[in-house]
């Protein structure tokens, strides 16, 4: 995870909007790919990344500098995403390419991207049937690394309780994996076999 430079912090508590631009431009890649990874849709990420940089910006002087700023701030993200999600209640299924943190390769095979289309776009609609803190326990630790007591600091959790969020979240979604996995080899059989 990117480490702010704590004199930018400071000036940003302090009021200083330079500084707090700087923070913006450090962490909007993070806090885009959180909202992103929750709630499946481009646009929705970008609402809620741009909501979730006001509400740090209203509430900078009450961070708590013991704490590490990437953990507060994608915590404000986490939750105003669980908050849209239980808003619409609708299960989300984007087959998007998720945004990823490394560059692209320059020479494509283009039957490994689009493997690697479809596996995001599977691994996406499996994230999606999970509930809200699931999914943020799941994505803040397999995408952020974070670990269980930063995860139950982000989601105001017990550490017992994201353990048993995590262990929940990773069974289903293998049940899932499984389960989809099994009806895609059975499609691609039927597609394959000689018409008699």
């Amino acid at each position: 995870m990117i480490n702010l430079d704590a004199a930018v912090l400071r000036q940003a508590i302090q009021g200083d909007e330079e500084a707090f631009t700087r923070i913006v431009e450090t962490y909007q890649r993070p806090v885009f790919n959180l909202c992103y990874r929750m709630l499946g849709q481009a646009q929705e990420a970008e609402d809620a990344a741009q909501e979730t940089f006001w509400r740090a910006y209203q509430h900078l002087r009450r961070y708590d500098q013991q704490r590490p700023f990437a953990t507060w701030l994608l915590s404000i993200a986490a939750h105003y995403c669980i908050d849209q999600q239980r808003k619409r209640r609708l299960p989300t299924l984007a087959l998007e390419l998720m945004p990823d943190e490394d560059a692209p390769d320059p020479a494509p095979n283009p039957e490994r991207v689009f493997a690697q289309l479809e596996e995001k776009g599977q691994l996406q609609s499996l994230l999606a049937r999970l509930g809200p803190q699931d999914r943020a326990a799941i994505i803040l630790r397999y995408w952020y690394e974070f670990s269980e007591d930063e995860i139950a600091k982000t989601l105001q959790l017990t550490v017992s309780a994201v353990k048993s969020r995590l262990h929940r979240a990773r069974k289903e979604l293998a049940l899932s994996w499984e389960s989809q996995s099994t009806a895609s080899l059975a499609e691609r059989r039927k597609n394959e076999s000689p018409a008699l």
